[in-house]
């Protein structure tokens, strides 16, 4: 029982850290745009990586090396600009809060919330690496409880995130707010680049 409260707060301790993937996460909250299927290919996604580390560990060190590294950060700046070049034109938008769909289709969606979860090498150096090599001495059964332990963090932590942000959407339904909390994404986002490339170079 100790593993899985230890994998539990090992995995809140790493996702707590504000990164593009929270953001989204809330801003469809705030939207309202398909909730459930964010939470769940964030949530699933973090379940899949975290038991991957936890069991392939010593296979996953072997090939990833700063040139995959980097280019996964090449391809995440892409998508990041991508991004902010759509926040950009929609700026002006009127954004609806009261559907649950609106204009933007699940795939659209769906895609998105792929690109900041899998695109992201800080998601494979918290869940592969740092929970695999945290839990490589622990016996198998240790092993599986630790994984579930990380696994319901991250779970309760993007669906709660998630589905707050719905409740707190009332909030931001003027045109003022909305426009405060693009201009936040956007420069969050933008600084995320800037730290990003400052990664590659040194």
């Amino acid at each position: 029982m100790e593993y899985l409260v230890l994998g539990f707060f090992t995995g809140l301790s790493l996702i707590l850290a504000i990164g593009a993937q929270n953001i989204f996460v809330i801003e469809q909250g705030l939207k309202k745009q398909h909730i459930l299927l964010v939470c769940l290919i964030c949530s699933i996604s973090d379940l899949i990586l975290i038991f991957l580390g936890i069991f392939l560990f010593h296979y996953f060190i072997q090939y990833f090396n700063s040139t995959i590294e980097l280019i996964f950060n090449i391809l995440l700046i892409i998508f990041l600009i991508h991004f902010i070049y759509s926040k950009i034109k929609s700026y002006n938008s009127k954004v609806e809060f009261n559907s649950e769909t609106q204009d933007v289709s699940k795939f659209d969606i769906f895609l998105k919330t792929l690109g900041f979860t899998y695109l992201n090498p800080h998601v494979y150096s918290d869940t592969v690496f740092f929970l695999g090599n945290f839990s490589k001495n622990f016996i198998f059964s240790d092993k599986i409880l630790f994984g579930v332990g990380a696994s319901l963090a991250s779970f309760l932590f993007f669906f709660l995130i998630g589905y707050l942000s719905k409740f707190l959407s009332r909030y931001a339904k003027s045109e003022k707010v909305w426009k405060i909390i693009n201009l936040f994404i956007i420069t969050f986002m933008s600084l995320l680049i800037i730290f990003v490339i400052l990664e590659i170079i040194n």
